[in-house]
């Protein structure tokens, strides 16, 4: 006689913890509980239906009750919840939410993952209006795309910029709507920093979204949302996208241990603190191996990997659990954005000391079509050279160089490492060398201190101070848009023109992309000059670092002319 197990939750978490059980034990006696209509269902697809990329709403059903117990043999109840946990008794107490009645069922084994809960904060007046939604399952989207239609509803503002928020908002303006995204921080995508978000923000703003940075909501009345700055904007619908909280709730009443996140503790095998008790998914906390810090981290390709390591652990089987690093990937209208690992200000947020590159280059042989830069940010610890993050936002794939960052901190790998990383090459998938590779090599000049560098954030400190800026691009190119109060000296004249060069002070160089004020600045070090900086980024970076900003506050520009090519 099998094992008789009871799973708590569908979706990525439960219904793969049931199905790798199921695998390892043929007589085990099995039962998902699932408080919704839908045990198993496509979660980060469920915008695409708004703007009707997903055609069909029953598309993002995955499995029904009736395709696990033919596929598993697993016993699926939906609209049934789980209302308590007899720890003693090792059974629960449910209550079947169709007819009302309670019943009780026992276990041997039990595995929560129940989730987590999008915010609605109490603190907003207005938020419980029958025209504020928010996303979680197939019945929200659903619901929130029949008032959208039924109700020929114009204005919609998102509460929330991060991957829900713009997904949504992304969907909805593809449908046809005026969509205003709100963001309490003065970013999008906290995966990102500031500098590559200001790509995002641009994109958001060139497809006619309305970005308002900085700002709260304090009210959300019949037809328009009441910011903290006391701005007003048009609302015919509201979706709430600020984050989620896990479902915790089941667990605090059964007296397992919460952990310092607020969410439930486990061991490296996802046991809770009650032995026969296993949690994966949304709900629990993880830890974060660069940090060395508990964390919650609500994604799907985690919790399959828990649910597969709590399942083996079940049955004595033990795993390596070697924590998380965050890989994540959000298209934003014609940009593809992915990072990896820790950026910038997390890694100094917790002390680690770092320093980062930015580079560009094709995503393919450059005459092939549809090449375009990739914009590419590499985070190093120093001295070791670790690697510690990414970050990828253009229109190719950027995805698949994420994914050979996150393969290499998984492994400790460092810039040596990452440098003579043999890749694929083809002239319509790449370059002969990758964006990945190029950018370990300008970690290593940085990091043995080959050359010096500033970065775009510096840039207008820079110009404001009236410094020496070299700009080594043709005349051509200068012409076309440059920094106010930058010189021109194009890389082929660099040698014969070192007296307009100082020495007596710092010279900032860049081009479009880094590269030619690279070999610049190696030719100045051969001629004597060691007072000098390369500015990463440089002009590509710079014109976007800038020019969502200079839009919006109508501050003095530092560009004579943007460039994003």
């Amino acid at each position: 006689m099998g094992k008789r197990v009871l799973v708590v939750g569908g979706v990525a978490g439960g219904a793969s913890a049931a199905a790798r059980i199921r695998r390892l034990d043929a007589e085990a006696s099995i039962t998902i509980f699932e408080r919704g209509e839908h045990v198993s269902f496509s979660n980060c697809s469920l915008p695409y239906y708004l703007s009707r990329t997903v055609e069909d709403k029953d598309y993002l059903v995955l499995m029904t009750p009736e395709g696990f117990k033919a596929s598993y043999d697993i016993d699926v109840r939906i609209n049934n919840e789980v209302c308590s946990i007899d720890r003693a008794g090792k059974k629960v107490r449910v209550r079947d939410l169709a007819t009302g009645r309670e019943y009780e069922e026992s276990y041997d084994e039990l595995v929560l993952s129940p989730g987590s809960s999008p915010i609605r904060p109490r603190s907003i007046e207005g938020v419980s209006l029958p025209h504020v939604f928010t996303v979680r399952n197939v019945n929200d989207i659903v619901k929130l795309d029949q008032y959208v239609n039924l109700k020929d509803s114009r204005d919609v503002v998102v509460v929330g910029g991060g991957f829900i928020g713009l997904e949504v908002a992304e969907n909805l303006k593809e449908a046809g709507k005026h969509v205003s995204v709100v963001e309490a921080a003065d970013q999008v995508m906290a995966p990102f920093d500031y500098d590559f978000s200001q790509i995002l923000h641009k994109e958001l703003s060139d497809h006619g979204v309305d970005l308002f940075l900085g700002d709260g909501v304090k009210a959300i009345t019949e037809d328009k949302v009441i910011l903290s700055s006391e701005k007003e904007l048009p609302a015919d619908v509201v979706v709430l996208a600020i984050g989620v909280l896990p479902e915790t709730g089941l667990a605090k009443d059964a007296g397992l241990e919460i952990g310092e996140t607020g969410a439930i503790k486990v061991t490296p095998d996802f046991c809770t603190s009650d032995p026969h008790i296993y949690a994966v998914g949304d709900a629990i906390e993880v830890y974060q191996s660069l940090t060395h810090k508990p964390v919650k981290l609500p994604l799907a390709g985690p919790a399959l990997r828990q649910a597969r390591t709590a399942a083996d652990a079940m049955y004595g089987m033990r795993g390596t659990n070697k924590g998380v690093i965050g890989s994540c990937a959000v298209r934003v209208f014609g940009l593809n954005a992915a990072a990896t690992g820790l950026n910038e200000k997390t890694a100094k947020a917790n002390h680690i000391p770092c320093d980062s590159v930015y580079t560009m280059a094709m995503d393919k042989v450059g005459l092939m079509p549809g090449s375009s830069p990739i914009h590419f940010k590499l985070v190093f610890e120093v001295p070791t050279g670790r690697i510690l993050g990414a970050q990828a936002i253009g229109k190719g794939n950027v995805d698949k160089r994420i994914d050979v960052i996150a393969t290499l901190i998984a492994m400790n790998g460092t810039l040596e490492d990452l440098k003579e990383l043999e890749l694929c090459y083809s002239p319509v998938f790449g370059t002969a060398r990758d964006v990945v590779n190029l950018a370990a090599l300008v970690g290593l000049n940085v990091l043995h201190g080959v050359f010096k560098q500033v970065h775009v954030s510096e840039v207008r400190g820079l110009v404001e101070s009236g410094a020496c800026i070299i700009d080594v691009r043709t005349p051509e190119e200068f012409e076309m848009g440059h920094l106010v109060g930058a010189v021109n000296i194009p890389l082929g004249q660099i040698r014969q023109r070192t007296s307009e060069i100082p020495k007596d002070r710092p010279v900032y160089l860049h081009c479009r992309t880094s590269q030619r004020s690279y070999n610049a600045i190696m030719a100045l070090k051969g001629c004597g000059f060691d007072n000098i900086f390369n500015i990463s980024g440089s002009f590509l970076g710079i014109s976007c670092y800038e020019y969502f900003t200079d839009m919006t506050t109508g501050r003095d520009k530092i560009l004579t002319e943007y460039n994003f090519m």
